[in-house]
């Protein structure tokens, strides 16, 4: 088995040597902007000329067509030298499915195509546990909203937003918005120790008005099982976040040791790459990787499945694809939390000279991972294995 997964089996996709130019470029600057934050606007330009903003676009609507898989395997590299970038692009696609798993093809399907012909952006300002922003309405049907989202990922330099208010009577409405839109600001609050460039503080809303086309009420959040895959995808693109960052930090961990020529003083080993216990590391971490990127692999073919039987899917169908999900997520949690912080047994003193900044990725996988808690996804599992009970759905199963 190889050290990192191809995107597919069969031969490569047209848009792989895309991948791979944003992927090196990506990382010729992430150290430095890692240690910056901030917003990453050059390289958010880049995305966008490269058209895989359109990447999980049906193709009758001008995207490039790739199923999950694919479009999860592009995340996974990214991840590997970037996982804010790959946060962002992530989002992106989770949003824009968000628009045809809650709404109506008459709503998505144009939302869709204009991504592609504007080169849209979608930012995130959606948190379900973020109850601060409210909507009223008038006698028309028009709404307003006014309050602040916290997390917003993606939102700053965004071109459309996917938000969410409590109307009068407590009751979540999910809507689309373009981030322009007078009332709306987008604050540049987020200063965390990792995912430095995920763009994901704060956004205010005053008085924003949105029309009644614009929110997603038929189907609605969660209100099938069809529509119950978004946070299927959601935890599925954190499982794949998590895998890339822990298979990034392999990478650097091997080249490191590879090119390290004096082994510990009491070593056997004539170099460091032949010691046992070096040896011995590379082999759980390779271990754990290769068990979590199977599951993630499996998951996303399963996810796949559902996805391509859409308003069909039965409530069974899509608590088996949550079980796969769920397995991955806490096999990438783990796996990357392990790597990135055993690393340095590996590689060694020099390796946490600041300017390397090789911490990035265990602060990248400690902030990421804390999304939400993984306990409750090994309780999901528990619950599978002991009672054949599938997870419940809400925003976080």
């Amino acid at each position: 088995m190889s050290r990192a997964a191809p995107l597919h089996d069969d031969s490569a996709p047209p848009w792989d040597d895309t991948v791979a130019a944003l992927a090196e470029a990506f990382a010729r600057t992430a150290t430095a902007r890692d240690a910056q934050g901030g917003h990453a606007a050059h390289e958010r330009a880049l995305l966008r000329d490269s058209g895989l903003l359109g990447l999980s676009t049906p193709s009758e609507l001008g995207g490039l067509g790739a199923d999950w898989h694919a479009t999860l395997g592009v995340v996974r590299r990214f991840a590997r030298v970037d996982s804010s970038l790959a946060h962002l692009f992530a989002f992106h696609h989770l949003l824009l499915a968000t628009t045809r798993l809650f709404g109506q093809p008459g709503q998505w399907q144009p939302w869709y195509a204009d991504s592609i012909r504007h080169r849209w952006f979608w930012g995130n300002a959606l948190n379900p546990l973020d109850t601060q922003t409210r909507a009223t309405f008038d006698a028309h049907g028009r709404a307003w909203i006014d309050g602040r989202k916290s997390f917003c990922s993606g939102a700053t330099g965004s071109d459309m937003l996917l938000v969410s208010a409590l109307d009068p009577d407590d009751r979540l409405l999910i809507g689309v918005v373009p981030t322009a839109r007078a009332g709306i600001v987008t604050l540049d609050d987020w200063d965390n120790m990792g995912q430095r460039q995920t763009d994901s503080g704060t956004v205010t809303f005053a008085h924003v008005p949105v029309e009644p086309a614009e929110w997603l009420r038929d189907p609605g959040p969660l209100s099938t099982p069809f529509a119950c895959l978004r946070p299927l995808l959601a935890q599925l693109i954190l499982a794949n976040l998590y895998l890339g960052i822990g298979e990034g930090a392999l990478q650097e961990a091997r080249a490191i040791t590879q090119r390290a020529e004096r082994p510990w003083i009491a070593s056997a080993a004539a170099r460091p790459r032949e010691d046992p216990y070096v040896l011995a590391h590379f082999g759980d971490f390779w271990l754990a990787l290769e068990g979590a990127r199977a599951l993630a692999d499996a998951a996303a073919r399963a996810f796949d499945r559902a996805w391509a039987r859409g308003t069909a899917l039965t409530a069974a169908e899509r608590g088996t694809v949550a079980i796969a999900i769920a397995a991955a997520k806490v096999a990438a949690t783990r796996a990357s939390l392990d790597v990135t912080h055993r690393m340095f047994e590996v590689t060694g003193a020099r390796s946490t000279t600041a300017g390397l900044r090789l911490d990035r990725y265990w602060r990248n996988a400690r902030v990421h991972t804390l999304h939400d808690p993984v306990d409750y996804k090994v309780r999901e599992l528990g619950d599978w294995a002991l009672n054949d009970l599938p997870p419940k759905p809400s925003f976080y199963s």
